[in-house]
């Protein structure tokens, strides 16, 4: 399955995709908020292509699709499908030679379409670094509201850091331009 604006193809990862991945995930600005360490192995990105391949975006658990312009993978967005099926958990990471052109805005704009419009949710919701404003402004832009702050609440990378929690309902949402 593939979701497609008019710049993006989002759909799953390829082989071909590890190296870029390991590049983009081993940016220290790119991973600054992220769970991994740089630099991100080529070894890893290959196991996690052949992890994806064999997941069902529409089973619980998470799936990732590729982030896709005109061929080149510019970044990844995560679905965290809750086992009642009816709420998930997003996750987005694009490389920093693309970022500032809104090319998260559309891959998460059309991943909220298809959550919502196509596959019937109820609520998704995301979780952030309280530092990241880039990733603070984008789930506004999206429509998501800030439900809670969660003080020094994850010990990552030698320091506890502040986590903000948002959450859209179905009914909240509203289509953003994302460039069709």
């Amino acid at each position: 399955m593939t979701l497609r604006t008019k710049r993006l193809a989002l759909r799953r990862f390829r082989p071909d995709d590890a190296p870029a991945f390991a590049a983009y995930r081993s940016d220290p600005e790119v991973a600054r908020y992220q769970s991994w360490e740089p630099p991100f192995p080529l070894a890893s990105a290959e196991e996690f292509m052949r992890e994806m391949a064999v997941l069902d975006p529409v089973e619980p658990g998470w799936f990732q699709y590729a982030v896709d312009l005109g061929g080149v993978l510019v970044g990844d967005v995560g679905v965290n499908l809750h086992e009642n099926r009816r709420q998930a958990e997003i996750g987005y990471t694009i490389a920093t030679a693309h970022q500032g052109n809104g090319y998260a805005t559309e891959a998460v704009g059309r991943i909220l379409e298809h959550l919502f419009v196509e596959r019937g949710l109820h609520k998704v919701s995301a979780e952030c670094d309280a530092r990241n404003e880039s990733s603070v402004k984008l789930l506004a832009r999206l429509g998501f509201r800030r439900e809670g702050h969660l003080v020094e609440h994850t010990w990552i990378k030698n320091e506890w850091t502040d986590d903000l929690l948002f959450g859209l309902l179905a009914r909240e949402w509203r289509p953003v331009e994302r460039n069709r």
